[in-house]
């Protein structure tokens, strides 16, 4: 009972429910775009893809985009990059009946942030901020430590959203690697 309790996340609807530093907390909760955010604090920002396919969504997601049980969607996950050190990785999830009028750019993004489309976008509506503490059990724990090639700490802070455009929902997780903390706002 105690490992299916670590795959879940309790996802909160305020930041204060997680207890992350209030460092952390400032990057939780970000409003507006985190691509802008991480590109004001370094000199070269950049989304490393580390892939694009058909996935299984896990419980907690597929209740947040409308499905009855987990299922297939279509999965991205990226590390988003601050001067060439990791510091967010990033999983996003569309339920596989969204089309691709939905979201026309999804499937053509490559290296390039979500978060532009997302926020200049005026089909796409936002929905709240959620957040988390992962902990070392959780799925997307474990993909953030592989995508790293191991990395230390017993849990990490996420937060999440949902997005709607027309008639398809999209939800992006980003868990802050603990190397956020080290950015500073670059003087332009």
């Amino acid at each position: 009972m105690r490992n299916a309790s670590l795959r879940l996340a309790a996802w909160r609807p305020h930041a204060a429910a997680v207890q992350a530093p209030p460092a952390l907390r400032a990057w939780l909760t970000t409003g507006g775009s985190l691509t802008a955010k991480l590109v004001a604090h370094s000199r070269a920002f950049r989304v490393q893809r580390l892939h694009q396919r058909l996935g299984l969504c896990l419980p907690d997601e597929a209740r947040a985009v409308g499905l009855p049980r987990p299922g297939r969607v279509w999965e991205r996950e990226v590390l988003l990059r601050c001067d060439g050190v990791p510091v967010v990785f990033a999983h996003t999830v569309v339920p596989l009946q969204a089309s691709a009028d939905d979201w026309p750019l999804f499937s053509v993004l490559g290296e390039r942030s979500l978060g532009t489309t997302l926020f200049y976008d005026p089909l796409v509506e936002r929905g709240e901020l959620e957040f988390a503490r992962i902990r070392a059990g959780h799925p997307l724990m474990q993909r953030a430590r592989a995508a790293l090639g191991g990395m230390d700490g017993s849990q990490l802070y996420a937060r999440r959203c949902l997005y709607r455009r027309k008639r398809g929902s999209l939800l992006v997780t980003e868990v802050f690697l603990p190397s956020v903390l080290a950015l500073t706002p670059l003087m332009k």
